[in-house]
C-alpha cells in the first residue's frame, strides 16, 4: 500500500507554509504565483492523488440532479430506469445526493417544455433528459449550457446537444441484432409482423425508430423476399382495442406465424397468444419487465433484448456524482450491452450488474 502523503510532507518539500499548500490544493485565492508553481511542483515530484471523496464528503454540500422521463404505466423500461437512480441516491446518501423525478407526455412538446421550465428554475446541480423531439430538447440544452449545468441523455443520442454523456443501446445495432437473431428461427416465413406503438400514425421514440431502421437494413439485404407487415396499436390504447386489433390483424394474414417489436410491450401480443392458444404465433421483444418474463417463460414470447435498464438509471446518476462532486473525467458515449434472453436463461438475468 502507497505511504499517505501529507500537506506537511508536501509544504516541507515545496519550501513554503502548509496554509499555502492547502489554498492550492483546494483552489482558493490569496497564493503567489511563485508559490503556486513550487506546490505544483512538489505535487507533480510527489505523484500526490488526492481523496476525492474525503474532500467531498469535508465539504457536506447538498446536491440535487433531477430525472426528466416519458410518463408510463407500471412493470415497463422506464421504472426500471427509476428503480436504478433511487439506487444510486441510495448509495450516495453520504455525499446528500437527491434525486428529483419529473415526467412529461411522451409525445406533447408542451409537456415536455413545462417540465424543462420548472427543472432550470429549480437550479438543479445537474441533469439527466431522455430527449424529446431534436427541437425541443434542445431548446432546453442550450439553457443548461448557458447555466453551466451539465447534462446526461439517456435512451437516445443526440450528440449536437453536447451532453455530458450519453447512456443507451446503439439502437442501430440493436435492431440489426435483432432481425438477424429472428431469422434463425423464421427464414422460412413468408411474411413478418412488426408491432409498433404509434401516435397519430407516428413512432414517437427515436430510438425505437433507429431499431426499425437497423432491423430493416438487415431484412433487406438478407431476407428480401420477407414481407413486413405493420401493425400499429395506438400508444395509448386499452386492451379491448389491443385484442380486436390483433384478432383482425391474425385473420387477415395466416401466414404469419412471428412478429418483432422495438417496445418493451411484446407482452400485448404475447398475452393475445396465450389467451387465444395460438401456439403456432411467436414475438419477439425488448426488455425485461416481468409482464414480459411471464411469456417468454410461456412461450408466446421467443426471444428478448435485454438492455439493462437499471444499470442505466444508476450509471447516470453515478456519473453526475463522479463529474460534479468528484470532479472526475467521465466517458461520453456509454453504450449497453445488447443481451439476448430465451426460455432457458431468462431465469439467470441479473438486471443490476453494479
Amino acid at each position: 500500500m502507497a505511504e499517505k502523503i501529507r500537506i506537511k510532507d508536501i509544504a516541507e518539500r515545496a519550501g513554503v507554509s502548509v496554509g499555502t499548500v492547502d489554498r492550492v490544493l483546494h483552489e482558493r485565492p490569496n497564493v503567489s504565483k511563485t508559490a503556486r508553481e513550487k506546490v505544483e511542483k512538489a505535487l507533480k515530484e510527489m505523484n500526490y492523488q488526492p481523496n476525492m471523496y474525503a474532500s467531498a464528503l469535508a465539504y457536506n454540500k447538498s446536491y440535487t440532479f433531477y430525472l426528466l422521463i416519458p410518463k408510463h404505466e407500471s412493470e415497463a423500461y422506464w421504472e426500471e430506469i427509476e428503480e436504478g437512480a433511487k439506487k444510486c441516491e441510495e448509495t450516495r446518501r453520504d455525499f446528500h445526493i437527491d434525486v428529483e423525478i419529473r415526467f412529461y407526455e411522451r409525445s406533447n412538446e408542451d409537456s415536455f417544455r413545462e417540465m424543462s421550465k420548472e427543472i432550470l428554475e429549480a437550479q438543479p446541480e445537474g441533469v439527466i433528459v431522455v430527449p424529446s423531439s431534436l427541437a425541443v430538447t434542445r431548446e432546453l440544452t442550450e439553457q443548461l449550457h448557458h447555466k453551466s449545468i451539465p447534462f446526461i441523455l439517456l435512451d437516445s443520442y443526440m450528440p449536437d446537444l453536447r451532453p455530458l454523456s450519453f447512456f443507451g443501446q446503439d439502437s442501430f445495432c440493436s435492431g440489426f441484432f435483432s432481425a438477424k437473431m429472428l431469422m434463425m428461427i423464421a427464414s422460412g416465413e413468408k411474411e413478418i409482423m412488426l408491432m409498433r406503438q404509434t401516435k397519430d400514425g407516428k413512432v414517437v421514440s427515436k430510438q425505437q425508430d433507429n431499431r426499425e431502421v437497423g432491423f430493416r437494413h438487415y431484412m433487406h439485404d438478407h431476407f428480401p423476399q420477407v414481407e413486413i407487415k405493420v401493425l400499429d396499436l395506438p400508444l395509448n390504447g386499452t386492451r379491448n382495442e389491443y385484442v380486436k386489433m390483433l384478432e383482425r390483424y391474425f385473420a387477415e394474414h395466416p401466414d404469419t406465424h412471428h412478429c418483432i417489436t422495438m417496445t418493451s410491450k411484446a407482452h400485448i401480443v404475447g398475452d393475445f397468444l396465450l389467451k387465444t392458444n395460438r401456439r403456432d404465433v411467436q414475438i419477439m421483444g425488448y426488455d425485461m419487465v416481468e409482464k414480459n418474463a411471464h411469456c417468454l417463460r410461456e412461450g408466446s414470447i421467443s426471444f428478448l433484448i435485454a438492455q439493462h435498464a437499471y444499470m442505466q438509471g444508476y450509471y447516470c446518476v453515478d456519473t453526475l456524482f463522479q463529474a460534479i462532486v468528484l470532479k472526475k473525467k467521465v466517458t461520453t458515449v456509454n453504450y449497453m450491452p445488447i443481451e439476448l434472453l430465451m426460455k432457458e436463461n431468462v431465469d439467470f438475468y441479473r438486471r443490476t450488474q453494479i
